[in-house]
């Protein structure tokens, strides 16, 4: 277990670092193709897909299996498929159903109405659950495709480890200003004058105990407070120009029925989409751990 003093994310670490950078750039894989597994059934993986699935996600830290379970609604899909990663705590978020596990459908009932989640509206690029407190940080996230849309609901992909190269290789000041504890606040969530959840401050990119990275991040333009600093104010445009211009790094691809993701929390986006006969429903499990067998 590193210690942020020897830890490659601390932008003191320079040696650590470009060892550390090497080693994550060589054999990246190249394309959304590269990422696909094919499994046969996702509630009882074998060890074969199993570990191919850890194999990518411990290199880019995301993969996407392809089974055979179409559009079958079955929660234990997803579940049990997370199980198998060490993923386990489930972040009951308020709009989640009883089960912890949200259902990513259009839903204009009180408690979804406003949440862009539960809209076909397009999502920019995010990390889940960064107006969480820093004690309940999401670090494993999965998503299970019963119906896509007819038109539209694809996703952007990216590495925040990429994303962390790219920053650190430019000016590893701008890293440190985003390792600012205060760094990013999210104003508190107030609906009908009662507060649902307070305002929530805390660093864009932070070195964790088992020192592993983990981004905290949301691209909206409004409801959010950056810490006034010069430097931070450029990493911020250095950053967002990261994401909005196309790379090698980025992947888009649309989930079909049946198909997954499985990541540590990458940064990703939903485009905006129109519904066929059959809504779109994607399942989202947010999880605090992290998948094991990916150590930094």
């Amino acid at each position: 277990m590193p210690s942020q003093a020897v830890s490659p994310f601390n932008p003191d670490n320079s040696d650590s670092y470009a060892s550390w950078r090497d080693a994550k750039l060589k054999h990246y894989p190249s394309s959304l193709e590269a990422l696909i597994v094919e499994i046969s059934d996702p509630r009882s993986i074998t060890q074969a897909e199993h570990d191919r699935l850890q194999q990518l996600c411990c290199k880019s830290n995301m993969a996407i299996w392809a089974g055979l379970s179409g559009h079958d609604a079955d929660k234990q899909i997803i579940q049990q498929l997370g199980s198998r990663f060490g993923l386990q705590r489930l972040d009951h978020n308020m709009c989640a159903d009883n089960d912890a596990i949200s259902s990513l459908t259009v839903q204009s009932d009180a408690l979804h109405k406003g949440y862009i989640p539960y809209s076909d509206r397009p999502i920019a690029w995010h990390t889940d659950g960064y107006y969480n407190d820093l004690q309940h940080q999401i670090h494993g996230l999965l998503l299970h495709c019963v119906n896509p849309a007819a038109k539209g609901g694809e996703n952007d992909l990216l590495d925040h480890e990429i994303v962390f190269i790219r920053i650190m290789d430019e000016n590893p000041d701008y890293i440190r200003a985003l390792m600012h504890p205060q760094a990013m606040t999210i104003p508190a969530n107030v609906v009908d004058g009662e507060e649902i959840r307070p305002d929530r401050s805390g660093p864009v990119f932070a070195i964790y105990p088992d020192g592993h990275l983990h981004m905290r991040y949301t691209d909206r333009s409004r409801s959010i407070a950056w810490r006034e600093d010069a430097c931070l104010s450029e990493a911020v445009s250095f950053l967002k120009s990261i994401l909005h211009t196309p790379s090698e790094w980025h992947f888009k691809g649309k989930l079909m029925a049946g198909q997954g993701l499985i990541c540590n929390n990458v940064l990703h986006t939903r485009s905006g989409f129109v519904d066929g006969d059959a809504p779109r429903l994607i399942y989202r499990a947010r999880y605090f751990d992290r998948l094991h067998g990916c150590e930094p």
